[in-house]
């Protein structure tokens, strides 16, 4: 009998690990333009080796070096008043140092004169040595240049003062419960059923709907029911008119209340027979009330334009704010291919930071080690951003050379096109390709569109060609749209329709499309006079 026991065992095995480099490249490639926005300006904060660049320098002459110099120097006060000292000495001795160590310029120190930028490369010697050689000689001014053109350096004179973003002066959007409050706050109730009415309005959901019952708020809130019940009635009285009903009959009832129709047409449609209205049974209903089909007809219509969802228009985000990532745009016959960089950050690295790190020997070993790695941390976003960028570039050539007629012609023209098929074209994993388009817009010719929208499954078209699915959805969808309510289609006869369009698709593929759309069915849509 073998016994258990424990062993060391070595071995050697393979296996896959996301670096921390691989992990951020493929945070960043599926980051839209906004949100690599906001991810720079935090990697800016909290690494110090990563700035902001301005607007990329020219490669100039050492003529026009001196010239620039000599312009930032006559900008900035302090430096001017140094440089008239300068030029208005006319003898070496005028730079010879004093007995106490100074230069004899306004009684500036050694130290100070460093700190101004006009420090002397050689220390000052404790008798003051009088020589025939140019004094200018023994400054170092290549080290005062070398500085002064660093990426990193910025001139005082060129500072600007930081301004408070726009969008501190842009208002908070109202949310349903503050606009409920707003109101609450200026009716003049009991105090207990102004509780009840602040219990009420915090069960609320979004749609303005009160689905929690009365019973368990009391218990909850710790409130008596009658106090909730006119609360209840309190809350129902507020703007948007509906709120606070607990189904959508009371809704509509409520909405039809305010406008005075009590005990009208609509008003007893909702009531008492709204099964038939849902179905649009209008025979029925002018049966059941007795009433014309006019005056059945204009009861509906009136219902039809009733807000089954009152609260959402508070609720609600409103409408989504979408830039373009990618800008499409045709010159002559070819399209060019741009990557919407206006307003994200361009990152440099700090040269002080850098020559830290070519320092041989550093006295303090953990700050060298510390900006080490945020030097090397800043280097893999800079390669990550521009990966991010060339993936993308790549993506958006293959989706211009397989779609050329959509974008000539619009959506009709457009074309079946897989992720697997672009991802074998420019050499990547399909999952690269569907990071790259994930949530980035693109501005074409034919209008504003997402990445993903280019891609779409194939249904087998006329003469074995292959149909988008989008366009197969969009022909159910018209075919709906243009048929006679009385006598709408059937998903068999919309089949019958595309196969003999030549797509070929079976009536369960058919229903599928239309629930997707949210196209209800047959019965449903049927109108009965």
């Amino acid at each position: 009998m073998s016994s258990l026991s424990q062993r060391l065992h070595l071995g050697v095995q393979q296996k896959q690990i996301l670096t921390p480099g691989l992990v951020q490249m493929v945070t960043v490639l599926q980051l839209n333009r906004l949100e690599l926005k906001d991810m720079i300006l935090n990697e800016i904060a909290e690494n110090p080796v990563l700035e902001e660049a301005a607007e990329a320098a020219e490669e100039l002459t050492p003529a026009e070096v001196q010239s620039l110099l000599e312009r930032e120097r006559q900008a900035d006060p302090a430096d001017q008043s140094i440089l008239d000292k300068v030029e208005g000495a006319d003898t070496p001795q005028a730079f010879e140092s004093s007995q106490d160590g100074e230069f004899p310029i306004d009684g500036l120190s050694l130290e100070a004169a460093a700190a101004d930028g006009v420090a002397a490369a050689t220390a000052v010697a404790e008798e003051p040595v009088k020589t025939e050689t140019d004094p200018f000689d023994e400054i170092d001014f290549g080290s005062f240049f070398d500085d002064y053109l660093d990426p990193g350096f910025k001139s005082p004179a060129s500072e600007s003062v930081e301004k408070p973003s726009f969008e501190t002066f842009l208002s908070s959007p109202v949310t349903l419960s503050d606009y409920l409050h707003s109101q609450l706050s200026v009716m003049v109730l009991p105090e207990a059923v102004r509780d009840a009415a602040d219990g009420i309005i915090g069960n609320v959901e979004e749609s303005g709907y009160l689905t929690t019952p009365l019973e368990e708020i009391a218990v909850a809130e710790g409130l008596e029911l009658h106090d909730l019940q006119a609360g209840l009635r309190a809350v129902q009285s507020l703007d948007p008119t509906g709120v606070g009903a607990q189904n959508l009959q009371e809704c509509l009832l409520l909405q039809l209340e305010a406008r005075g129709s009590r005990d009208s047409v609509a008003w007893k449609i909702v009531h008492d027979h709204l099964k038939l209205l849902e179905t649009r049974q209008l025979s029925q209903l002018v049966k059941a009330l007795g009433r014309p089909l006019e005056h059945i007809q204009i009861a509906v219509n009136v219902i039809r334009h009733l807000d089954p969802a009152p609260g959402l228009r508070y609720s609600s985000g409103g409408a989504r704010q979408v830039e373009p990532d990618v800008y499409i745009e045709k010159e002559g016959d070819d399209y060019l291919i741009t990557l919407n960089d206006d307003e994200i950050p361009q990152l440099r690295l700090n040269g002080e930071y850098k020559r830290m790190i070519d320092r041989e020997q550093e006295p303090n070993r953990d700050i060298r080690n510390y900006v080490k790695e945020r030097y090397a941390s800043a280097l893999q976003l800079i390669k990550n951003i521009e990966q991010r960028k060339q993936t993308i570039l790549r993506v958006c050539q293959s989706i211009v050379r397989r779609q050329l007629e959509f974008l000539e012609f619009g959506i009709d023209q457009l074309k079946p096109m897989m992720i697997k098929e672009v991802a074998e074209e420019i050499g990547v994993h399909p999952s690269t390709v569907s990071r790259a388009v994930a949530n980035k817009y693109a501005h074409t010719p034919q209008g504003v569109y997402e990445l993903r929208y280019f891609f779409s499954e194939a249904v087998q078209g006329p003469s074995g060609s292959a149909t988008p699915l989008l366009i197969v959805k969009r022909r159910v969808k018209k075919m709906i749209e243009d048929e006679n309510t009385t006598h709408p289609l059937t998903d068999e006869q919309i089949t019958a329709r595309l196969q003999a369009e030549g797509i070929q698709v079976t009536r369960r593929t058919v229903a599928k499309y239309r629930e997707d759309m949210k196209i209800p069915s047959t019965h449903q849509r049927r109108v009965r006079a």
